[in-house]
């Protein structure tokens, strides 16, 4: 399921770097003589956030076991190897899942907290270091700090989305929520422009828990924007379909020659996924796996990038300046005729996030995938990030494997502030190259 340790689950950029694994949460961190590590779970991030070029990775995947569940609040307690995958696998047969989840369940725990990641719920959930109870940070000296939010210090809400600069966390307690089954009531709203996303994001917010649109991202003109709303519900079904997460059903084997998504497929794509259904709303049940992960039935989806790999933008706007700002990203993006396959826009709520380094925030994010062709597409990349810039937004570091130091300080004004926090055996690539 995870990318070879040289490179990210976007493929890009291509480093060399030391695995070395941790065995043991109880003994001390397995330390080059010289140099710096970085903790390292199911390498999921798209960028550089998660290499380090010419250094060593401490790799946690062994790290996987349950120290403790209470079927009765939901509380688990588990290493930080352990993946989203495996939590669900545990507590949904008992009524529990996770209060927020990204796109994939193969992430880590580790990792979901390194990147405080967001779901379709954050209006109304937060981020995942919203439900972090308590975790345990080890550092290079060999001293361990029990954390939680009223960690008064800093350090919490430092790792909480610190990109794992700031120690190896050995283990973590996390709160589930309470839920019917494995099912949910889905609702597709196809719409015609981004103004109607706008409507149907403020309408949704305050009757659905999860809430995303998938935008036709090649759409020009008057189409500019038109998409599908998709809207959700957990709800009641068949409990003998809450079972262990399935394998993948199908695979990519290998790696094509040429990426796979280019201009003969995705206008195509884009143009019968936006008329996929006759009606204009359609409602069904749809089972946990297929709504929350769709590509994770695809094992090493990666690869259809082809040999270059693809890279990722994703983005948030500020309320006062989302509508205009997102139409000029559209705009930029169909006249440089690059699109995506996974355009997806979605408005975050107002609950502020614990991390220093939290990407989420009141706004509008937008994300999107490009097959990488080379200069071509980063000087297109630098031109949304102007925009972005301009709109005063913030491009996600988890996401992230080229974005300017200026960019970044700029969008994330605390980094100051958390650079005092950061292990002195601690770096990455993406710290390195932002902080140049």
């Amino acid at each position: 399921m995870n990318p070879p340790a040289g490179q990210s689950w976007g493929r890009y950029p291509r480093v060399q770097q030391r695995l070395v694994p941790v065995l043991d949460r109880h003994a001390p961190l397995p330390l080059p003589d010289a140099g710096s590590v970085l903790p390292h779970g199911n390498g999921r991030s798209y960028g550089d956030s998660c290499l380090n070029p010419d250094q060593t990775l401490l790799t946690s995947r062994a790290l996987d076991r349950f120290i403790g569940f209470d079927p009765a609040t939901g509380v688990v307690r588990c290493e930080a190897g352990a993946t989203l995958a495996d939590i669900i696998d545990v507590a949904l047969p008992q009524g529990w899942f996770l209060p927020v989840t990204p796109g994939t369940r193969y992430a880590t725990v580790g990792g979901a907290i390194a990147n405080d990641v967001h779901g379709k719920n954050h209006h109304c959930a937060g981020t995942f270091g919203h439900h972090v109870r308590r975790l345990e940070l080890l550092r290079s000296d060999g001293q361990r700090i029990e954390l939680d939010a009223g960690d008064a210090s800093g350090m919490f809400a430092a790792t909480v989305g610190g990109l794992g600069l700031t120690g190896f966390i050995t283990w973590a307690e996390l709160q589930l929520r309470r839920v019917p089954g494995p099912w949910i009531q889905t609702e597709s709203i196809r719409f015609d422009g981004l103004d109607d996303f706008f409507a149907l994001s403020r309408e949704s917010a305050a009757s659905f828990e999860y809430t995303v649109a998938w935008i036709d991202c090649l759409a020009s003109g008057k189409q500019l924007g038109r998409g599908h709303f998709l809207r959700g519900d957990h709800a009641r079904g068949d409990p003998q379909a809450a079972t262990p997460s399935a394998a993948p059903r199908r695979s990519m084997p290998v790696v094509p020659p040429v990426s796979l998504v280019n201009g003969l497929t995705l206008r195509p794509f884009n143009t019968l996924y936006y008329w996929r259904q006759p009606a204009r709303r359609a409602r069904h049940l749809a089972h946990y796996q297929s709504y929350f992960y769709p590509l994770d039935g695809i094992n090493h989806w990666n690869r259809m990038y082809g040999p270059r790999g693809f890279l990722q933008h994703q983005c948030v706007l500020p309320p006062a300046t989302a509508r205009d700002a997102t139409a000029a990203l559209l705009a930029e993006i169909a006249r440089s005729g690059r699109g995506s396959f996974l355009a997806v826009l979605k408005e975050f709520g107002e609950r502020p996030s614990l991390g220093m380094l939290s990407f989420p925030r009141p706004g509008t994010t937008l994300a999107l995938d490009f097959p990488n062709d080379g200069p071509d597409l980063l000087k297109m990349l630098d031109r949304l990030d102007r925009i972005v810039s301009d709109a005063g937004g913030a491009v996600y570091a988890a996401k992230d494997a080229r974005m300017s130091g200026t960019l970044f300080r700029h969008a994330y004004p605390d980094w100051d502030a958390f650079s005092r926090f950061i292990d002195p055996r601690f770096s990455s690539g993406f710290w390195r190259r932002v902080m140049e």
